[in-house]
């Protein structure tokens, strides 16, 4: 006797695409749940924050409007196992981290890593800047993390962004909280600030274009999703007042994908909390624009 039909629910991937749309051979994008949680220092969580964007992603509708396509059947989205982080040292995590983002660049994958806390960038953006010269950062969030280390640290995610300037230069947006020690260091480094006090009221195009401007040929995008206002992100670990907005955060990403060559990417700092699904789904909408920014021409 035949079955009766039913809906069955969507594949445990990003998006809950179908198999076809999420094959790794022929997918231009690649999830890459990276759960690490070593060095938080203020609330606890981050490492719940991957599988919670790819339950949240699940329900999306995989049209999108602004751009007018269905990313997912234009690129292939696969998604990667979470990479195992509980085991072993900081130190042998983050180079497995580096070897694997390697692996997906060289198979010509654009890769975005899920986390997790900020600790995990440097690792990528040195593997990044291995296969694409001139390359350069750009950092959404609100904290600097410029510290050269923190609670006798230099890995911590409080030093991601002092490790990335130490490879390449970084442009940072909405920054709006940092030490003493960085506001001193900030004039000898390698980075570029955009205060989110000079740009939340301002108008888009009065600081968009001198960010872009500002970047290199090739970019790595690392967004600590803290960088948005906490009216709209309230499930991270440190969330700090006056941040960016959606619009704000998705035009500036628009327009840099439209000028430069945007060759990977990570979301991260995402601190699950029960009963706010918004945030959730705001990390998982924000990956989704990313790659039909980089990938997807508009139509």
């Amino acid at each position: 006797m035949p079955l009766k039909s039913y809906t069955p629910v969507p594949p445990e991937n990003f998006g809950g695409i179908p198999e076809e749309n999420a094959r790794y051979e022929t997918s231009r994008a690649v999830i890459f749940p990276v759960p690490l949680e070593r060095t938080t220092s203020y609330e606890h969580g981050t490492r719940n924050g991957p599988a919670a964007i790819i339950a949240a992603s699940r329900n999306m509708e995989t049209w999108d409007e602004e751009l007018g396509i269905e990313t997912c059947t234009q690129i292939g989205i696969a998604t990667l196992p979470a990479i195992d982080t509980a085991e072993g040292t900081l130190e042998k995590v983050l180079a497995d981290l580096h070897t694997a983002e390697l692996g997906l660049l060289a198979d010509g994958k654009f890769p975005v890593v899920l986390g997790g806390e900020h600790s995990l960038t440097p690792p990528l953006v040195a593997a990044a800047a291995k296969k694409f010269p001139n390359l350069s950062v750009l950092q959404i969030d609100a904290h600097a993390d410029l510290r050269e280390g923190y609670q006798g640290n230099p890995a911590s995610h409080a030093s991601a962004m002092r490790r990335v300037v130490e490879i390449c230069p970084a442009v940072q947006v909405a920054i709006r909280s940092l030490s003493i020690e960085e506001a001193e260091a900030i004039p000898r480094l390698r980075t570029k600030i955009y205060w989110a006090r000079d740009i939340v009221r301002a108008p888009l195009e009065s600081w968009i274009p001198k960010v872009v401007a500002d970047l290199s040929e090739h970019v790595y995008l690392t967004v600590d999703l803290d960088g948005f206002d906490p009216a709209y992100m309230p499930a991270t670990g440190t969330p700090e007042p006056g941040g960016l907005d959606w619009h704000q955060v998705t035009s500036l990403i628009r327009e840099v994908a439209k000028a430069r060559k945007i060759v990977a990417a990570d979301v991260v700092e995402l601190l699950p909390q029960h009963g706010d699904h918004a945030s959730d789904f705001l990390a998982a909408k924000l990956v989704y624009k990313i790659l039909g920014y980089v990938l997807c021409k508009r139509t």
